[in-house]
């Protein structure tokens, strides 16, 4: 069986569209399936772990990475820097483990325009009506309506860029959204880039066919 290299899985939606429980029921699927832990400059809050929750930096470390296109995405987020680290990813993949990304369309954007972009997997998350996102939001009762009508509007932002995503889901039912991504990942694993050994295989295969025909 030939070696499998790993893909970068990108799952973004609106907030409200359920991202953050089919990425853990992803990972739940297949504990192999590793989280993307990102850079950033911000100071660690209390119960925080370098390395697990973050890669914590100095504002001079991360801009020497992004300058070093050690960065596979980078933004700059309420007066701090965040990013996803290139070194972490590259072994990850080589190694077969898919890595999982929880980012926005630009983020998504940077990874996908990247070397590592043609081991992308990018998945948008739709919900199945504007009235259905925004009673998820109110049903958190963490906002109030200020906040829940600018995050309205940044959900509307996020839906406007759906046609760049490899695939698009309307999350209508948690559990058959779920089936289906899972099947887009275990297609995309087989996809011959995937692969690395095929080429190797089929020389193989083409020596055998020529001793045999001698």
């Amino acid at each position: 069986m030939t070696k499998r290299r790993g893909l970068l899985i990108i799952l973004s939606s609106p907030s409200g569209a359920g991202k953050s429980t089919l990425a853990k029921r992803l990972r739940d699927w297949d504990p192999s399936i590793v989280f993307s832990v990102s850079a950033t400059t911000r100071a660690p809050r209390p119960g925080e772990v370098d390395g697990v929750d973050y890669r914590f930096m100095t504002e001079a470390e991360f801009k020497a990475q992004v300058t070093q296109d050690d960065m596979l995405e980078h933004a700059h987020v309420f007066g701090n820097f965040y990013g996803s680290p290139r070194g972490p990813v590259e072994e990850a993949i080589e190694r077969g483990e898919d890595v999982l990304f929880d980012i926005d369309w630009q983020g998504a954007q940077q990874i996908r325009n990247s070397a590592l972009g043609p081991h992308t997997l990018s998945i948008f998350l739709l919900p199945p009506s504007i009235g259905e996102l925004r009673r998820r939001l109110v049903g958190r009762g963490q906002d109030d309506d200020a906040t829940i009508a600018r995050r309205m509007q940044r959900s509307w932002d996020e839906i406007s860029h759906w046609g760049s995503y490899d695939y698009v889901l309307i999350n209508d039912d948690l559990d058959a959204t779920e089936a289906r991504l899972r099947t887009i990942v275990t297609a995309t694993r087989l996809r011959r880039i995937q692969q690395p050994d095929l080429t190797a295989h089929v020389r193989a295969l083409q020596t055998e066919f020529e001793e045999e025909n001698e």
